[in-house]
């Protein structure tokens, strides 16, 4: 699978350690950055990127890193055809993807100890959309929510 993955300091140890366990297992890894650890970075510069690929189709999925996790989610989400979550539990990872086509799965670094980011992201990737019917009706909602202006509401 391509897959992208995106740090800010927060989370850099942890993407790097993400990073050489999937190319270890054949996946092929687009890193958006952070290169290097910069304790000043800012996690959107890194995430936004990472969205906008895997919302064009140039990564299957994503994974978003900064020290809660919360960050990450935040600005991932701002991507029109992103759907992203916090992940910190083996369920919500393939249920997110089974019901929601969850395509970007944010960690913790500060908060995720590596075996159980491992768990977590090997989870989400052997994850498949059901496409059922009730499930599509709510992402056909969820997807009119990004077309709508704020009077809309």
């Amino acid at each position: 699978m391509r897959l992208g993955i995106a740090a800010d300091h927060g989370g850099f140890e942890l993407k790097e350690r993400l990073k050489e366990e999937l190319t270890d297992q054949g996946h092929e890894v687009v890193d958006f950055g952070a290169r290097e650890y910069d304790p000043k970075d800012d996690y959107p510069d890194y995430v936004v990127p990472l969205g906008r690929a895997v919302a064009a189709g140039e990564v299957e999925r994503g994974v978003a890193i900064c020290g809660s996790g919360v960050g990450a989610c935040v600005a991932a989400n701002k991507i029109p055809g992103v759907r992203a979550s916090l992940i910190t539990e083996v369920y919500s990872a393939h249920q997110g993807v089974e019901d929601d086509d969850m395509n970007v799965m944010c960690l913790g670094g500060r908060v995720t100890c590596s075996a159980l980011a491992s768990d977590l992201v090997q989870t989400f990737l052997k994850a498949r959309f059901k496409d059922g019917e009730r499930y599509r009706r709510r992402l056909d909602k969820v997807a009119r929510l990004e077309k709508l202006d704020e009077q809309d509401w």
